[in-house]
C-alpha cells in the first residue's frame, strides 16, 4: 500500500466544539482503482480533489454505492471500529445489485487500519465524539452509453463528528412520494436512494418537520423507514420495528439494538406495521415512544409524529427504552464495558 502523507495537517483549522455533521474532513483519504477486471494497489494520500471527465459514467447513471460507519477512541487512546465486517459485507451487497465489482477484504480492512492510523489525531476520546467513515465506489470510466461501467474508483474519507441532531425530532408520514419500490434498490446504500429523498424532505422541512416517515410504494399504509433511519415504536412495553424487505435498509445499528433490547428483557417484534396501528395505539394511550436508529444518529427520540391532520405528541417518560439502549450501545462503542458480542475491533497500527 502506498502512503503519501500531507506536509502540514489542517486539524488546527477545525473547531471541534462546533462540528457540523459531514462538513469537516480529515487530512487523508484512501483511493483504489478498478481497471482491466481487477482492483489495483490502494493508496493513502492527502484529501484532495479527484480528476473527472464530463463523460464519467457515475455522473450520468448514478452507478455509485457507499457505506456509513464509525470509529471511536477509548481512554487508552486505542481506536475501536464498530462492526466493520458488517459494513464491508453490506457494501459488497450494494455493489452486486448495482453491477459494481466487489471490494476485496484486504483492501477494505487493511485500508481502514492504515487510514485511521495516519489520521488518528482527528478522533477525540471525549464522550460524544466519533470519526464518521465514508467508504464509497463509483463508476469512473468515460462513456455515456447506458450500460455498466468497466472502470470504478473506491475511496474512503473520514469526518470528525459529534451529535447529528441537537434535539428530539418531529416527523410526518409521507403518503405521496416513495423512498423505494419492491424489486428496487431500497435495501442497498445506493446514492440515488438518497438523492430522490431530498425534494420531499425539503417540502416536509418547510412545514416544520425534521424528517419523513416513508411508507410502502403500493398503498402508502405500511411504515418502512424514517428519513435515513430505521424506525421503532414502543407500544406498552413492546418494541416494534418494520421487518426487513428489499425496500428497507438492513441497518447495522438496527441489528445491534434488537440484540441489546432482547438481551435486556425487552420484547422486540419485527413485523409489517400499519400506520393505522400506530395511530390507534396513540389514541388508546398505549404509544409510549418512537425513535430512529442509524450510524449517524445512533438513537434519536421522536417527539411527535403527524399523520394527515393528526399530530401525535409523545409523552414525556423517565424510563425511555431509547435512552437505555443508546447508553448500552455507546458504552460498547467507546470501550467502556466488556464487548461480549465482539462488535468492536481495535485498529491495528501500522508503521507510517
Amino acid at each position: 500500500m502506498k502512503i503519501n502523507k500531507i506536509s502540514s495537517s489542517r486539524i488546527d483549522n477545525v473547531d471541534f466544539n462546533n462540528l457540523l455533521f459531514g462538513r469537516n474532513f480529515s487530512d487523508h483519504m484512501l483511493i483504489c482503482h478498478y481497471k482491466n477486471n481487477s482492483w489495483g494497489e490502494p493508496e493513502i494520500k492527502p484529501y484532495s480533489s479527484i480528476p473527472m471527465m464530463p463523460g464519467t459514467q457515475t455522473l450520468h447513471y448514478g452507478q455509485s454505492v457507499f457505506e456509513g460507519m464509525k470509529a471511536f477512541k477509548n481512554q487508552e487512546d486505542e481506536i475501536l471500529l464498530f462492526r466493520k465486517n458488517d459494513n464491508f459485507e453490506r457494501l459488497n451487497r450494494s455493489a452486486e445489485r448495482l453491477s459494481i465489482p466487489a471490494i476485496p477484504e484486504e483492501i477494505f480492512i487493511n485500508g481502514l487500519d492504515a487510514l485511521l492510523t495516519v489520521d488518528s489525531n482527528w478522533l477525540k476520546k471525549e464522550d460524544n465524539y466519533s470519526l464518521y467513515i465514508r467508504p464509497f465506489i463509483f463508476a469512473s470510466s468515460e462513456c455515456i452509453k447506458a450500460s455498466s461501467a468497466t472502470e470504478f474508483t473506491f475511496i474512503i474519507i473520514t469526518s470528525p463528528t459529534s451529535a447529528y441532531y441537537e434535539n428530539d425530532i418531529d416527523v410526518v408520514v409521507e403518503e405521496h412520494y416513495t423512498r423505494a419500490p419492491k424489486g428496487g434498490v431500497g435495501f442497498t446504500k445506493a446514492a440515488g436512494n438518497y438523492a430522490s429523498s431530498f425534494f420531499p424532505t425539503k417540502q416536509a422541512n418547510k412545514r416544520g418537520f425534521t424528517q419523513i416517515i416513508w411508507t410502502d410504494a403500493l398503498e402508502h399504509k405500511y411504515i418502512e423507514e424514517s428519513g435515513t433511519m430505521n424506525i421503532w415504536f414502543r407500544i406498552k412495553d413492546t418494541l416494534y420495528t418494520p421487518e426487513l424487505s428489499d425496500s428497507i435498509l438492513a441497518g447495522i445499528t438496527r441489528k445491534s439494538i434488537i440484540q441489546l433490547a432482547r438481551d435486556n428483557g425487552i420484547n422486540v417484534v419485527e413485523k409489517k406495521i400499519l400506520v393505522s396501528e400506530i395511530t390507534e395505539a396513540a389514541k388508546n394511550n398505549q404509544l409510549k415512544e418512537i425513535f430512529g436508529t442509524g450510524t449517524a444518529v445512533t438513537v434519536i427520540p421522536i417527539r411527535s409524529m403527524t399523520y394527515q391532520d393528526n399530530k401525535i405528541n409523545l409523552p414525556t417518560i423517565e424510563d425511555r427504552f431509547s435512552s437505555k439502549l443508546k447508553l448500552l450501545l455507546q458504552d460498547i462503542q467507546k470501550g467502556k464495558v466488556v464487548d461480549r458480542y465482539g462488535w468492536t475491533t481495535k485498529v491495528v497500527p501500522i508503521t507510517v
